[in-house]
């Protein structure tokens, strides 16, 4: 009976489902009903409105020409008007003066003659006219436009563009989509691509958080995305075609990685006289930490998370061992990421404030102590601008240090290569490298960083730039010149 009931159950569960299909399908079909009436409304509007433009067009060129036909028949009715009236005065005078020739022919005085031959002058009249009654230059072939308007229909809806993967890029935080059409059309005006951040590998899901982003009027069969910040795995993208009066069909979506290291400063590792807000440090002279506390509950105290493990869902972080908020105390004014690196090449910068009486950045291990200042000790590694009585940039590993002869930037660049134990640190504006550290990482390590009277914020979500790349592999072959301090 036991087996019957839940046999019952389920049968009645799928029913449920199935009715609530159904349900939803009849929605969607009433709703299309509806699209449907409204759409065929719209487009009627439209067309009427363009046959209405067409109209007003071919009215106002017949106009045009219409009083063009009236200039040009004017003009010529008064040159042949006033080349009739003097024909007919000349020819009213020559009924006299031929009078007049007849009586002198008669007479035997010479005077006669020679009136008669001073009143032939006047009569020395062009018998051409002067404008042709031909007004043939004025007609007009319509057969081309006819064959034109005969020819007219519905524009039809675009192809459906597919995007090339194989073609588009991924570097340098930019991303060129590039996509191609079945067949050439001339109608086509413009494209429409729209693209969402995801964490998730394949098509969208319905229930993300992040919403499609719109970018119209592209003109060219590609487009490139330029200031990106890679906080997410992914990018997805979609595009269509689009002419005067209609857009065709999405692209299906593709998603293209858009690996990069992303962290957050945990505030739990902080020195107490820092005050932390997620990418951000400003150092307070009274001592007193104001934290977020609802920040904390996206991410917990210890930064166990590695960006070469990480997994298409949300990063895991266990929870730190060690008790309480403030981990660095003393003079080590140093706070930590909440993201380790235990594997793969990863890039991100520090903009600092140049007036900070002592900043540092570079890199430690787990093991750092909480009196340990960056540098001076083993478990780091780091560049160090002291702005304190005289200002020098060095680089600085277990307690030795080496004075570093370039100009301070207001960004640096932190590149690390875990694999083959490689920290460098460049002008992040020209990428020229300021120094290497070459060591091996016996453990993973966490992006570091100290200021004392200053600030600074972090830039992460950062790819590996293409010049500082092309730079380590130049540089993979030869010898280190810090050795010293690794």
């Amino acid at each position: 009976m036991g087996d019957q009931k839940e046999s019952l159950r389920k049968i009645t569960h799928t029913l449920a489902m199935k009715n609530e299909e159904i349900s939803n399908f009849v929605c969607t079909l009433k709703q299309s009903l509806d699209n449907l009436e409204a759409n065929s409304s719209r487009v009627q509007e439209d067309l009427e409105s363009e046959f209405t433009s067409l109209h007003s067009v071919l009215d106002e060129m017949k106009e045009n020409m219409v009083t063009r036909i009236k200039q040009e028949r004017a003009s010529r009715t008064y040159e042949l008007q006033s080349q009739l009236s003097a024909c007919s005065k000349a020819l009213e005078s020559s009924e006299e003066l031929l009078e007049l020739a007849n009586q002198t022919l008669c007479s035997s005085a010479t005077d006669g003659f020679n009136q008669v031959t001073d009143s032939l002058h006047p009569f020395r009249l062009s018998l051409k006219a002067k404008a042709s009654d031909n007004m043939s230059h004025l007609m007009v072939d319509f057969s081309q436009e006819r064959g034109v308007l005969q020819g007219l229909k519905f524009l039809p809806v675009p192809a459906t563009p597919e995007i090339q993967v194989s073609e588009c890029q991924v570097c340098d935080n930019t991303v060129t989509v590039v996509w191609t059409l079945p067949e050439p059309d001339s109608k086509i005006d413009h494209y429409i691509l729209e693209h969402r951040r995801t964490n998730h590998e394949g098509p969208p899901r319905i229930r993300e958080d992040y919403p499609w982003m719109v970018l119209e009027g592209i003109r060219e069969l590609e487009y490139t995305l330029t200031g990106l910040r890679f906080d997410t795995r992914f990018m997805t993208f979609r595009v269509k075609a689009c002419n005067k009066a209609v857009a065709g069909e999405f692209s299906e979506p593709v998603t293209l990685e858009t690996h990069a290291f992303t962290f957050k400063l945990d505030a739990a590792s902080s020195h107490q006289n820092l005050k932390v807000d997620d990418l951000s440090v400003e150092w307070d002279s009274c001592g007193g930490k104001i934290q977020d506390i609802r920040k904390e509950k996206t991410r917990t105290n210890s930064p166990m998370h590695s960006p070469a493990r990480s997994a298409l869902m949300s990063p895991k972080r266990a929870p730190t061992a060690r008790p309480g908020r403030d981990r660095f105390t003393a003079e080590s004014y140093t706070v930590l990421a909440d993201t380790m690196i235990d594997a793969g090449q990863q890039y991100w910068e520090v903009r600092f404030d140049k007036e900070s009486k002592a900043f540092a950045v570079g890199v430690a291990l787990r093991s750092l102590g909480k009196f340990d200042q960056l540098g001076k000790s083993s478990a780091s590694w780091c560049i160090h601008l002291n702005n304190w009585l005289q200002q020098s940039l060095t680089a600085k590993h277990n307690n030795k240090a080496r004075t570093l002869d370039c100009a301070i930037p207001n960004t640096i660049g932190v590149y690390v290569n875990y694999d083959e134990g490689v920290l460098s640190f460049y002008n992040s504006k020209t990428k020229q490298l300021m120094h290497t550290f070459k060591t091996k990482f016996q453990q993973p390590i966490i992006p570091a960083f100290m200021v004392w009277n200053g600030s600074f914020s972090v830039l992460t979500g950062l790819q590996v730039p293409s010049l500082v790349q092309s730079g380590q592999r130049k540089n993979s072959g030869t010898s280190s010149s810090n050795a010293s301090l690794t």
